[in-house]
């Protein structure tokens, strides 16, 4: 990975944790380094000088990137690029990006961004790959219908084209799913500490989450 920087585009190269090795290999881009699931301090002095940001990393990476965003209100402003530094992302796959990691950051960097629905939550976090939960006891509604009510033994929530996908998994031995699509997923349950988003376990217990498409969108740089 050779690249040089394309003029028309100010973009920075965003290396979390173990994407060391992977940076080493970019040539003369702008890079900037950064821990897992960078925060604040390290993803906002970027904001206003770079209108892409190509994050290499774990889907965890790209959520808590494209959270400072959201949270600075700069969606429209900027694209954002991802080469995946795990195997089986999530994110990846619904991004429809390349398997090899050289044709991924070629991608991410020289691609046309398409603005995509942005599924966020109610703590201020966004779902870029998947959220899942255990053996919950609650309710939880898709819209207006209702999901379950009573026990589950497994909820697994993702971002779709238009907003949120949830599939509910009842049983424990004959195990069976239902699948329910809409702008958003409410789930209100007896206190759980199941829920693993992108890959990383939730630190607290939780009684209720949301997940909902936001009012702006993503514009994310895909296949």
């Amino acid at each position: 990975m050779t690249l040089t920087e394309d003029p028309g585009v100010r973009g920075i190269v965003v290396a979390c944790s173990a994407a060391a090795d992977l940076a080493a290999r970019l040539g003369d881009v702008p890079l900037a380094h950064a821990g897992p699931r960078p925060g604040k301090a390290e993803i906002d002095p970027l904001l206003g000088e770079y209108d892409r940001l190509v994050v290499l990393g774990a889907d965890a990476d790209l959520a808590a990137v494209v959270a400072r965003l959201m949270r600075r209100e700069l969606l429209p402003g900027v694209s954002v690029g991802f080469v995946a530094t795990e195997s089986g992302s999530r994110a990846a796959a619904h991004w429809r990006l390349p398997a090899d990691p050289d044709e991924a950051f070629a991608l991410a960097w020289k691609g046309h961004d398409t603005e995509i629905a942005l599924v966020r939550d109610d703590t201020g976090g966004v779902l870029l790959g998947h959220a899942t939960l255990r053996h919950v006891k609650g309710q939880a509604y898709c819209d207006e219908q209702v999901a379950f009510d009573g026990e589950v033994s497994g909820i697994e929530v993702t971002p779709n084209e238009s907003g949120v996908t949830a599939r509910i998994t009842r049983g424990r031995l004959l195990k069976r799913s239902s699948t329910y699509r809409g702008r958003a997923f409410q789930l209100g349950c007896v206190p759980t500490s199941s829920l693993v988003t992108e890959g990383v376990p939730n630190e607290r217990e939780i009684k209720r989450r949301t997940w909902y498409r936001h009012t702006v969108d993503l514009r994310a740089v895909r296949g």
